[in-house]
């Protein structure tokens, strides 16, 4: 079987000529000189000719060589140019940047970090694919991703960015007119809104912490919807109590136009996850949206309520003190 030579095998000996040594192209190459001596062994098997004349002081080419380097030159010039090309857009904050994030999440969360990076670095063109299903990050080219809920599988380097607490609220007039329930068992007595399941379809269960265990409590739905603006905006309106994640019922209840209940069973155990492939060779674009969305999200308190707030905004006290304001779905993650 005839001996293989590798593009750098080529590299070397074109270096060997340009330098007069084959120890010095070795060092400009970052490789010992047996390493060097291996390749161009293997280069000239591979061609079935002596490419040099050496001997341990000196080393000159054969009129073969001299064929085979005028031949091989623009060859390995265009590799150098491939080569230098790559290794500057690893560097670059410049070029396309594809990023995948469940709907739920993008405009209360993920889209002020897009709006930032964008802002900084304007050579970046994003390419921004809103999914609720759990995809193929090889497949769907993904340079960095989001995932809501369950930490994502399959090979990628995930972080957990925000606690997602699940907060059943509802509307202080609502409570006036149905009671506040005390107990999960309760809201066997309440509308309860229903979201669901963008795989299955169906309704999904409430879940709970009960002690150390997450307990998942089914519920008949009196306002059933598959989006969660339109599931607050329902709890919103009165129509019924809901169960919203803590991103989309902070602000609401800081605002007095929601009434947390049943602070003690609040489960936090679902969150929101950035991952990609891998940490090395990572082009600069990519490193620095990860870094941003780690800096603007990572445990950002804007995303949730702290106990004090659950249990001043659920008091008697509380709830006097705070008057409705304007709705609103927004949450600012600079605090503003």
């Amino acid at each position: 079987m005839a001996t293989t030579a590798s593009p750098w095998a080529s590299a070397a000996f074109a270096k060997a000529v340009e330098l007069g040594s084959l120890r010095q192209a070795a060092a400009a190459q970052g490789v010992t000189p047996q390493a060097a001596s291996l390749a161009l062994a293997q280069l000239e098997a591979h061609l079935g000719v002596r490419l040099f004349h050496r001997t341990t002081r000196s080393l000159s080419l054969t009129e073969e060589g001299r064929q085979f380097l005028d031949a091989a030159q623009p060859g390995l010039a265009a590799l150098q140019r491939a080569v230098h090309g790559a290794q500057r857009g690893r560097e670059e904050i410049a070029g396309p940047l594809r990023i995948v994030a469940p709907r739920s999440m993008m405009l209360e969360v993920i889209w002020p970090v897009v709006d930032a990076f964008c802002r900084r670095y304007p050579q970046v063109d994003p390419d921004v694919q809103l999914d609720d299903r759990i995809g193929n990050w090889v497949e769907d080219r993904v340079d960095v991703g989001f995932r809501s809920g369950h930490p994502p599988e399959g090979g990628v380097v995930a972080r957990r960015l925000i606690a997602l607490q699940l907060v059943v609220c509802a509307t202080p007039d609502y409570l006036a007119r149905h009671g506040t329930p005390l107990r999960i068992e309760d809201l066997a007595r309440h509308r309860c809104s229903g979201f669901r399941h963008p795989a299955t379809g169906k309704p999904m269960p409430w879940e709970f912490r009960v002690g150390e265990d997450i307990v998942a409590h089914a519920i008949a739905p009196a306002f059933c919807v598959n989006d969660i603006e339109l599931e607050a905006r329902a709890v919103l309106g009165g129509h019924a109590i809901g169960q919203l994640v803590g991103v989309t019922a902070a602000p609401l209840v800081r605002s007095g136009q929601l009434v947390p209940v049943l602070t003690d069973y609040i489960a936090q155990h679902l969150g929101l996850y950035v991952y990609y492939g891998s940490r090395a060779a990572q082009p600069a674009r990519v490193r620095a949206f990860i870094d941003l969305a780690v800096e603007m999200l990572a445990n950002n308190p804007v995303f949730g309520l702290s106990d004090q707030e659950l249990a001043g905004a659920s008091s008697p006290a509380g709830k006097r003190a705070r008057k409705p304001g304007k709705a609103r779905l927004r949450a600012d993650p600079a605090g503003g």
